[in-house]
């Protein structure tokens, strides 16, 4: 019975010994992964996993550092490793949608981003994903709805405000577009891509001098913005000032 009580207490002791080295191999990849050394990662987040097959994290960290590596099949078959065993992870489902979309599969990348969504609701960074995913696709109204749902968590998020006001720009209603872009440069007066964004409402409205002002306000911040350059010569060659368009035009 001794030899029974010490052999058990022996598996206990060992166990606990690999799952401390299973947490010290997933610790030492997390801080190569940091300090962007990918490779030297996922070396250790290997290690990981062949210590602990069961083991969720260093799944989705080996995941998150052969997508890094552009190996995106390989990441794809890490985060569902993962989610075999823990189907609620988010982050192994927002890891998915991001190598999907890295691949061009829109309808996986997008099911990926619901399903992250619907496991942690309360996280704006799913809905933002859902949103952008859904805005790159022209679903325009729909990424609105995704949009708002992050507002609803962070009515502060300058990025959920931008992202709806260029969504509402498409789909024709300028007027809250620039309400949003106002409130973004207000809250972010360095905010270069909503003064250009204000530019493109104020021109397609015909405004062209109000547009100009909005360009050279982006310019102002970034004199090499070129989306805010091309805009600007747009503008300057609408209102017939060809010379002052073809100075950017040389330059751009």
């Amino acid at each position: 019975m001794k030899v029974l009580i010490a052999a058990l207490g022996l598996l206990v002791l060992c166990a606990a010994c690999m799952a401390e080295e299973t947490e010290f191999f997933d610790w030492k990849g997390g801080k190569l992964y940091d300090a962007k050394n990918y490779t030297g990662a996922l070396v250790y987040f290997e290690k990981a996993v062949n210590q602990d097959p069961n083991y969720t994290d260093s799944w989705i960290h080996m995941g998150n550092a052969q997508k890094a590596l552009k190996e995106y099949n390989e990441s794809l078959q890490s985060y569902a490793k993962a989610l075999q065993i823990d189907n609620k992870k988010t982050a192994a489902w927002a890891g998915m949608s991001d190598s999907y979309l890295a691949l061009k599969d829109n309808a996986n990348a997008s099911m990926a981003a619901a399903k992250a969504t619907e496991v942690e609701p309360s996280n704006k960074a799913n809905w933002m994903r859902e949103g952008n995913l859904q805005q790159s696709q022209g679903m325009f109204a729909e990424s609105v709805a995704k949009y708002n749902e992050a507002l609803n968590l962070d009515p502060t998020n300058k990025d959920a405000m931008y992202k709806k006001g260029l969504s509402l720009m498409a789909t024709g209603d300028s007027v809250q577009a620039m309400a949003l872009f106002d409130k973004v440069i207000e809250a972010d007066p360095n905010n270069k891509a909503s003064y250009n964004a204000k530019g493109v409402t104020l021109e397609a409205n015909g405004k062209y001098v109000e547009a100009l002002q909005a360009y050279e306000k982006a310019l102002e911040i970034d004199p090499g913005y070129s989306q805010a350059l091309n805009n600007k010569m747009h503008v300057l060659l609408v209102s017939k000032k060809q010379n002052e368009a073809m100075q950017i035009f040389v330059k751009i």
